[in-house]
């Protein structure tokens, strides 16, 4: 990780670093998301095949003294039970791709080597608390958008980077999204910015693959060929979108956590083997002598009026390159 990247981003930093996190773990992401989910779009066009009926008798039964078909009630509900299993599959393993992806981005952080497989068994580890959390989220969302659509829109941004705090800081269910909240009060409209346009470039991306898909498929009344079409779509989409979202998620998480706790850079610098870029923000809970304190006189945001625990004040603030307090 370059050092330069160690420090409080824009927007289009944001979206930079995750476009070039995204390039660089390209293979071992789409590995990831193409193994979990190319078998469950398989099965999903196969029980499509099975259950869907050819033609309507295969539902409606004869015409009854009314002259109204009766409906095969068994039918109906084996095409509900079908859709309703491969539904559920396709959730979670669309889960297990995302948590994988999470996992592979928060490594290039850590300089760890890009092993999809590892990612995914600690993915898996995190299944069921990624599922709860997702139900939750989901839950309080729709109340949220049902209630008013502003309310929803809040929420979703407010706890955008839940499943990363619960992947790497093990807090999980509302905790995680209580987490998810501290860390974006007082950056919701940045954040906001970052997904809007990560998801308008995945949607670009995704629309003009389905759009050379369908060219070459055609309007065919094939049903197999159509089965078929929707599998690799829905797997290239899932291939392309998935690692790059992931991506953008993750850097704002980790952009937060610098902004609001002073995330251990040094800690995190020898870890990927750079050293601090100049200005960077000293970790958290500073030790004796060390900066910044946390108290701020009246009328001047930002600019500190003394040392936290002894120590000699900076000659401006931000201090300058290499400045550290006397001890």
């Amino acid at each position: 990780m370059d050092a330069a990247q160690l420090r409080p981003l824009s927007v289009g930093e944001m979206l930079d670093l995750a476009i070039k996190i995204y390039r660089e773990r390209f293979r071992p992401m789409t590995k990831a998301v193409v193994v979990v989910v190319a078998p469950v779009a398989v099965l999903t066009a196969l029980v499509q095949l099975s259950l869907s009926p050819s033609k309507p008798g295969d539902i409606f039964g004869p015409v009854d003294a009314t002259g109204q078909p009766t409906v095969d009630s068994g039918e109906i509900w084996t095409l509900v039970a079908g859709f309703l299993a491969v539904g559920l599959l396709s959730y979670i393993a669309a889960q297990l791709a995302t948590a994988t992806s999470f996992k592979l981005v928060a490594g290039a952080y850590l300089d760890e080597p890009p092993d999809w497989q590892e990612s995914l068994r600690y993915a898996v580890t995190r299944l069921w608390s990624l599922v709860w959390l997702t139900v939750v989220f989901g839950f309080l969302l729709v109340v949220g958008f049902v209630a008013c659509l502003v309310p929803g829109i809040y929420l979703y941004v407010a706890w955008s980077v839940a499943v990363p705090a619960l992947l790497l800081e093990d807090v999980r269910g509302w905790k995680a999204l209580k987490r998810s909240k501290e860390l974006v009060t007082g950056r919701w409209w940045p954040v906001l910015g970052a997904i809007v346009l990560s998801m308008i470039l995945a949607g670009i991306v995704q629309g003009v693959f389905s759009g050379l898909l369908l060219a070459v498929v055609g309007n065919s009344d094939n049903g197999v060929v159509n089965a078929a079409a929707g599998a690799i779509a829905n797997t290239a989409a899932s291939m392309l979108t998935t690692p790059f979202a992931a991506a953008v998620i993750m850097v704002v998480y980790f952009d937060l956590r610098v902004r609001k706790e002073g995330f251990d850079l040094e800690l995190l610098a020898q870890r990927v083997g750079v050293e601090l870029p100049p200005g960077a923000i000293r970790p958290a809970s500073p030790g004796p002598g060390q900066w910044p304190p946390t108290n701020q006189p009246p009328g001047r945001p930002g600019q500190p009026d003394g040392p936290a625990s002894g120590g000699s004040a900076p000659p401006f603030w931000p201090p300058p390159p290499g400045w550290r307090p006397d001890a």
